[in-house]
């Protein structure tokens, strides 16, 4: 019985070109030193996050030796922790991780222990541990096929960047079944997610190092953060927003767009300006202008918004002229902004929420009011119903959450004689409701967007004083 041959041994000269594909670094230049018992990767910003029971490590690799403004993130399970002697004779506590190393085709796993490396020729040093099978003439270099950093710049690398471990922030004062299902969700995934309490972060505004702190210590680097932030606290929350997206995180939902949406006048003109369609609105200051107001929304029956109202309180069904005028001069007395709507009869206190992920409409339900009551609210004892919408119901709700630039939103709509009308984007949606009706994993689709939109791709610093 004959067996195959072992393969040869591998050589390599004091300098070879090496690969760790699943970091996400397809070139790097490595020292081979036999002299070193420990191998070692260069790497910045390194932290820990995820559960104590299997903590992780993420950092920063800047795989070309001076180019400091090419960025890779990465994250890797923890192997070990121990302490490592320079070769100048300094000791360090260094984490250590065991990642796939490739040359010339052959592959193998090996231990990395992650240091700053800055102003060292090379950022990555293989040590005798890591050359098992391996001959090294220290008199040659690149004995192994040269590979080069022009990959970096190629649109492939994304595409082909691993999956990793991130760690997400929601931004929410509650624990309730939204927040528990992206946590759960992730947490399947391997990533960290965690609630930031909106009104216990603090921020520190400066144009070098700004910070966000978070009960007495300076929060973590988060690959993304989810804004789940509550109608009062909005002008906070946006603001905390506005922080995270100043230190480069990605924000699911941006502050501009959670602004315009949560006020109403601001959305409806919005809508206005992209030609999508909506209801007949009127906006007044003056109590002179209470019958021409009402003939612009196209007379009684009509709708009177607060426009502060959130999840249907403030909002208010004047079925005659008489009533109309009563609820505005009742508005007005109260010095409450608020608009005048048309009342759509031919929904039947009907509307459809449609669940937009990204570029598409995910899940649709059709959300019917209470016994008397028109406004379809689940919370207020309306019910729920899966639904399919038509073509143009579809465009319309994508089209609408385009326009407040927001990657995750709740459309609602009516079905009018002439086509379908948007009465508001929730930029903070329930999954609860949807994910019920539906069936879907809604959560599990957030999350998928998230992680094609961080992919551990190059990013590139902008250098101070730049052009946007």
């Amino acid at each position: 019985m004959s067996t195959a041959d072992p393969a040869p041994q591998l050589k390599l000269g004091w300098e070879e070109w090496i690969s760790l594909p699943d970091l996400g670094l397809p070139a790097l230049r490595a020292k081979v030193d036999t002299g070193a018992r420990t191998s070692s990767l260069h790497a910045t910003e390194i932290e820990t996050f995820g559960p104590v029971a299997a903590p992780k490590v993420r950092f920063i690799v800047h795989p070309i030796p001076g180019q400091y403004d090419l960025e890779i993130p990465c994250s890797a399970v923890i192997k070990d922790r121990r302490e490592v002697t320079s070769s100048n004779g300094e000791s360090e506590m260094r984490f250590v991780i065991e990642t796939a190393l490739e040359v010339a085709g052959r592959s193998w796993p090996v231990e990395l222990t992650l240091t700053d490396r800055r102003g060292m020729a090379l950022h990555m040093l293989l040590g005798r541990q890591a050359l098992d099978n391996v001959t090294v003439d220290p008199s040659d270099r690149f004995c192994q096929p040269q590979l080069d950093y022009s990959v970096y710049a190629s649109a492939d690398i994304r595409k082909a960047a691993p999956p990793r471990a991130l760690r997400v922030a929601i931004l929410s004062r509650e624990s309730n079944y939204s927040n528990r299902r992206l946590i759960e969700e992730g947490e399947k995934r391997g990533h960290t997610v965690e609630i930031i309490d909106t009104s216990r972060c603090y921020m520190a505004i400066n144009t070098l190092a700004p910070e966000i702190h978070y009960d007495g210590q300076r929060l973590p680097r988060f690959d993304a953060v989810i804004p789940r932030i509550g109608a009062s606290v909005t002008q906070y929350g946006t603001a905390l927003l506005r922080q995270f997206e100043t230190l480069g995180t990605f924000c699911v939902n941006g502050s501009a767009g959670i602004t315009a949406s949560r006020d109403k006048l601001h959305a409806h003109q919005i809508l206005a300006r992209h030609k999508i369609g909506m209801p007949a609105t009127a906006f007044a200051a003056s109590p002179k202008d209470t019958t021409n107001l009402i003939g612009i929304a196209g007379g009684a029956p009509l709708i009177v918004k607060l426009l502060e109202s959130t999840q249907g309180k403030g909002v208010v069904l004047a079925e005659t002229k008489k009533a109309a005028e009563s609820v505005i001069t009742a508005f007005r007395g109260l010095r409450a902004n608020f608009l005048v709507q048309q009342f759509v009869k031919e929904a039947a206190g009907e509307d459809i929420r449609c669940f937009v992920v990204g570029h598409k409409v995910v899940a649709a339900m059709k959300r019917s009011g209470a016994e008397g009551d028109f406004r379809s609210n689940l919370h207020l004892g309306g019910s729920a119903v899966a639904v399919r919408i038509s073509k143009e119901e579809r465009a319309t709700a994508v089209r609408a959450a385009r326009a407040f630039g927001l990657n995750v939103a709740g459309v609602d709509l009516l079905r009018s004689e002439s086509g379908p009308k948007v009465l508001e984007v929730n930029s903070s949606p329930g999954l609860e409701g949807i994910e019920k009706t539906s069936g879907k994993n809604i959560a599990g689709l957030i999350l998928d967007e998230i992680e094609d939109r961080v992919r551990p791709a190059p990013l590139r610093r902008r250098k101070p004083g730049s052009a946007g």
